[in-house]
């Protein structure tokens, strides 16, 4: 019979990849969950659409190696939220811990996390903060911080997203009977239908992940199209009761000169103003 203590502590990985990713990323990624402290008893990984024999080639090795890697390809490309939400479809724990196939676990990750979440059944979503590195994990240059207690976060949520996407763990009924992912940017409403249906959120002091960052994604993100998008999920986040009207114009005012501001300008930002910066 299954001891209680081995029960408290299942849980899955849910992670989803597509044809553009990086095979040594995505090596290096898979290495670090199957290293950690506290391993997964399963690992949920959805194909989003036709990948490349190279990522083929490294998800055959680590099936090999490891029989709770479970792989589910799909036909097309569809996008990470709705990835995620057919991930979660076939998680078996409560208890699913996200990760990117781009970023790096630190190797006590899924224990701390875990553990935590074992010891505070209140709590129905946790994250950490992360360390921003561009070439290797020996070169962080930021931290992306944030507030620790739900208080806290629920009043922080009305700016920014309230955890670190890349490093939550929940719970999967929660997440499930707020809706799941949906629309843009799809783990931001995420949050916020999740706070709006009484949950209870935590960020853990303390970074757990390397996250690869490029300032080419803040390049790709400025423009007409993405000022477009933060309105409208401003505009939501006001109709769905979270947000007052004048938040909604603040934020879309700060979030619209932030795309489209010059890249060097909006990438200063990021640097100096929205991070932690490492000496």
């Amino acid at each position: 019979m299954e001891s209680k203590e081995n029960s408290i502590h299942k849980f899955s990985v849910l992670m989803s990849v597509y044809a553009k990713e990086k095979p040594i990323w995505m090596r290096q990624s898979l290495d670090s969950i199957f290293t950690q402290t506290l391993l997964p008893d399963e690992v949920i990984l959805i194909e989003d659409g036709p990948l490349t024999p190279e990522l083929h080639e490294v998800i055959a090795d680590f099936q090999k190696r490891h029989s709770n890697l479970h792989v589910f390809p799909q036909k097309e490309n569809r996008g990470l939220g709705t990835a995620l939400n057919i991930g979660l479809q076939y998680c078996r724990n409560e208890l699913v811990a996200r990760m990117d196939t781009d970023d790096i676990c630190k190797p006590n990750r899924f224990e701390k996390e875990i553990t935590f979440m074992s010891e505070h059944p209140d709590v129905d979503i946790c994250s950490s903060l992360i360390d921003e590195f561009v070439e290797n994990i020996h070169c962080v240059h930021s931290q992306r911080t944030l507030p620790e207690h739900h208080k806290e976060i629920l009043k922080y949520a009305r700016r920014r997203c309230p955890v670190n996407h890349p490093t939550v763990v929940y719970k999967r009924s929660k997440v499930i009977a707020a809706g799941g992912y949906q629309g843009f940017p799809e783990d931001y409403i995420l949050w916020i239908n999740m706070i709006l249906a009484g949950c209870k959120f935590y960020n853990l002091q303390e970074s757990l992940l390397w996250f690869r960052f490029s300032y080419d994604v803040f390049r790709r993100r400025g423009g007409w199209k993405y000022a477009k998008d933060d309105i409208r999920a401003q505009w939501h986040f006001h109709q769905m009761g979270f947000t007052s009207f004048y938040e909604f114009l603040t934020n879309s005012f700060i979030r619209g000169i932030v795309r489209l501001t010059p890249n060097f300008l909006r990438i200063f930002t990021y640097k100096y103003i929205l991070r932690k910066k490492n000496d």
